[in-house]
């Protein structure tokens, strides 16, 4: 029997934070706060609570319903605590790299958990370990750890200063200690982090990375935490600073294309009405003349609706998908090989039998998902089958808290359109382009260049030392 990661042909998910100070259940809050950002790692979970004087933790692989039961949650005591959700972007998946990091020092005891990627962790790293650091973890985050801990500043938020004064890369990142929490945003703010209130409650404060962690709790959105801003939230209140060189924002991209919940608002734009948006855009400039457009579930819904609405056409759940499947599961048998597709995905044959369709997707990345899914809805009885792609061709790794493939690995990086699109056996294939993507997702021209596409263009405004991959290709051509 084997082992299958049928979604090793998408960008991964990266990680979900979130945190509460001053209520009595922060636990639970937490708990369920993590369950709202369970899109963003499926790997393992994690909470860190503060009585006041000691911090509790617990961490385990697996989803969060899993890796929390009321006997675990008892035994997190306070009224604070920060949480995280984790796909590995650095460091494998083990239990030893799931956050958040908890460790006790000369000061007291520190916990924090981290949503991005440091781009130069490994150099840092190699550094301390030859002044005598031992590392218990392969996570980048663990360096931060190290740094804050010998930092010669008095004030923790100093120590946290000077450490990020050290690191590159992008971080969403909650502290806790004994009687604080402290959000840090990256200067260009590549990685979401939001601010929220309980209401009649104005001493409890509550942080996530997207605002629909805070619908689930009854907490009110108050504001993006801005880039380079570091919060400080402890019994005197809220304090804020910006100890950091100043930077153009680029927040990343992908977030709307893809990995956000459609529900949330980043950055003060709605998921939804930017994956709608991005649909509308892709039908001006990829019009199909077929007779229903359908959405690979369930990110691309949206674009889909947007995309049939532009061009006058029926849309329909021509793929009904089941979520009730984990990302990993075992073939029966070796006879059985590539069915995964089909485990999550089946074709509503009353809707494509005889059709010219449309399907849209938000990205493709090796191209054997897209290939499979087609087939699916070909064998289903469809006439054409017609691929749309709501983004660019992604043609590059990020290294900014999202794990892709190496470049090898991306089908757009050596494929034209045409070549792509006979791989995956559609009778035609379109993506929006660069400049469409971002005016949907700007909303106006001025806005344009406040995002990070590195994935799609090559443009990396951060600085970074690839990391030592495994070399792959794309093959079946």
């Amino acid at each position: 029997m084997e082992s299958v990661d049928e979604e090793g042909d998408r960008f991964y998910d990266q990680c979900g934070v979130f945190g509460i100070f001053g209520h009595p259940e922060a636990a639970n809050l937490t708990y369920l706060g993590l369950h709202a950002l369970q899109h963003r790692g499926q790997e393992s979970a994690g909470i860190v609570t503060s009585d006041g004087e000691n911090l509790y933790a617990h961490r385990a692989m697996g989803l969060v319903h899993d890796a929390f039961k009321q006997e675990q949650l008892a035994r997190l005591p306070g009224r604070a605590g920060i949480g995280h959700v984790r796909y590995s972007t650095a460091g494998g998946s083990h239990l030893k790299n799931a956050q958040p990091i908890a460790v006790d020092w000369a000061r007291g005891s520190l916990a924090v958990c981290h949503n991005g990627n440091l781009t130069n962790a490994e150099e840092i790293r190699e550094e301390l370990e030859d002044r005598g650091s031992i590392f218990q973890s392969d996570s980048d985050t663990e360096v931060i750890v190290h740094l804050v801990a010998g930092s010669k500043e008095v004030a923790i938020e100093d120590r946290i200063s000077e450490a990020l004064g050290r690191v590159q890369g992008a971080y969403s990142l909650l502290f806790l200690t004994e009687e604080s929490i402290i959000a840090v945003r990256d200067p260009r703010g590549i990685r979401p982090l939001c601010l929220g209130l309980f209401p009649g409650a104005r001493e409890a404060h509550v942080l996530a990375s997207e605002p629909t962690a805070f619908d689930l709790i009854g907490a009110e959105y108050v504001r993006d935490i801005e880039p380079g801003e570091m919060l400080i939230i402890d019994s005197a209140g809220l304090r804020s600073s910006f100890p950091f060189e100043k930077q153009a924002p680029r927040m990343c991209v992908f977030e709307y294309v893809y990995f956000s919940r459609p529900d949330s608002v980043i950055g003060g734009r709605g998921v939804y009405g930017v994956r709608k948006a991005l649909g509308r855009s892709l039908a001006r400039e990829r019009p199909a003349d077929v007779d229903v457009v359908i959405p690979v579930p369930d990110s691309g819904v949206p674009s889909a609706i947007g995309y049939a609405a532009a061009l006058s056409l029926p849309f329909e759940l021509g793929l009904i998908r089941s979520h009730y499947v984990g990302r990993t599961f075992i073939e029966p048998q070796q006879s059985i090989r590539h069915f995964g597709v089909r485990l999550k995905l089946n074709p509503v044959a009353e809707i494509l039998r005889g059709k010219r369709v449309v399907v849209i997707d938000d990205s493709i990345v090796r191209g054997t998902t897209s290939r499979k899914i087609v087939k699916m809805v070909r064998d289903a009885g469809a006439r054409e089958v017609h691929l749309r792609i709501s983004s660019p061709p992604t043609q590059w790794p990020c290294y900014y808290g999202i794990d892709t493939p190496t470049r090898r690995e991306l089908i757009a990086s050596s494929h034209t359109v045409e070549e792509i699109a006979r791989y995956v056996t559609a009778d035609s294939l379109g993506y929006l382009s660069l400049e469409g993507m971002l005016a949907s997702v700007a909303g106006s021209e001025a806005a344009m260049d406040r995002f990070c596409h590195a994935c799609f263009s090559g443009k990396y405004d951060v600085p970074f030392t690839p990391p030592q991959r495994a070399k792959a290709k794309v093959v079946g051509f």
